[in-house]
């Protein structure tokens, strides 16, 4: 996520602090959008926004706008979308859903975000009635407990990138030293490992925790590629932005208790960055697998 997306993901409000349950409520607002025809759907940004509309807000919009259209017993298994255009978070989102497919036990659907007349986001989502079957999941890595770990104002302190003192809705804690500490030290991570979870308490609807971690998803994960070549967004100049990502749901969770964030990057090329993530809940279950590229241009 560049500096400036990591500011409208933050900027829920003007209010100072680490979060907590008022910021979260407020990006549970953010993610309950409002139906103005059916199949089309209406989402808004956070008040106090940057030029470009975080790409965890878009994602997390569209995949409520599409599971509004599909029975609440069939859950979300995956999603792939494209960041088309830079969204504006002056304006209001139109969510377009296609009903492309209802199936006796997979259901498909598409969704266009609209701005301006222009597509900004495209996303197609699969959900899935509960069916048994073989189970088995990569161990989780051997990492210390959130509890133990510094927040994240505190392992800003002293640095100057914008993360202290805003209102999150998510709580994330660094298992190894962030990117913008190691671009000092000269340390080049392959992993970036970071607990997180929502700042706060969510219901018991799954979609919502479904979306708040695809909200979260963005969050990091380009870091696992820049750590590599020791330079940090704004620190070091660098132009950023996702271009595409997918999203793989394993397993049922809680975004309101702490997963495991887990990241690296195997390829960059072509000023583009790949970035793969799993994420594990605290008890070492495996309950989401990610993959992101990202357009970044390093000066």
């Amino acid at each position: 996520m560049t500096e400036m997306a990591r500011e409208a993901a933050t900027g829920l409000d003007t209010d100072s602090g680490s979060g907590g349950q008022p910021v979260l409520d407020r990006l549970i607002a953010l993610l309950d959008l409002e139906k103005i025809e059916e199949n089309i759907f209406r989402g808004v940004s956070p008040a106090h926004s940057p030029v470009r509309v975080f790409g965890g807000q878009v994602a997390g919009q569209a995949l409520v706008a599409a599971g509004r259209t599909v029975p609440e017993e069939r859950t979300v298994h995956s999603l792939h979308a494209y960041f088309i255009r830079g969204g504006d978070p002056s304006v209001p989102i139109i969510y377009e859903v296609d009903r492309t497919r209802d199936g006796r036990s997979f259901t498909t659907r598409r969704v266009l975000a609209i701005q301006h007349g222009k597509a900004i986001f495209s996303l197609s989502a699969s959900f899935q009635k509960h069916e048994p079957g073989i189970e088995h999941s990569e161990d989780m890595p051997d990492v210390p407990g959130p509890e133990s770990l510094p927040t994240l104002t505190e392992r800003a302190e002293g640095f100057d990138i914008g993360l202290r003192e805003r209102p999150r809705p998510i709580d994330l804690r660094y298992v190894n030293d962030p990117p913008w500490v190691t671009r000092q030290t000269g340390a080049h991570p392959a992993r970036n490992q970071v607990w997180m979870r929502a700042d706060g308490k969510l219901g018991d609807e799954q979609l919502l925790h479904v979306c708040v971690l695809t909200y979260a998803s963005d969050m990091t994960l380009l870091d696992s590629v820049l750590a590599r070549h020791g330079v940090y967004w704004d620190l070091d100049g660098v132009v950023g932005a996702s271009l595409d990502h997918a999203l793989w749901f394993h397993r049922p969770f809680r975004a309101d208790e702490w997963f495991l964030y887990d990241s690296a990057s195997p390829s960059a090329s072509g000023a583009r960055g790949l970035a793969q993530g799993r994420f594990f809940a605290a008890v070492g279950t495996l309950i989401a697998t990610v993959v992101q590229e990202g357009l970044l241009r390093v000066p």
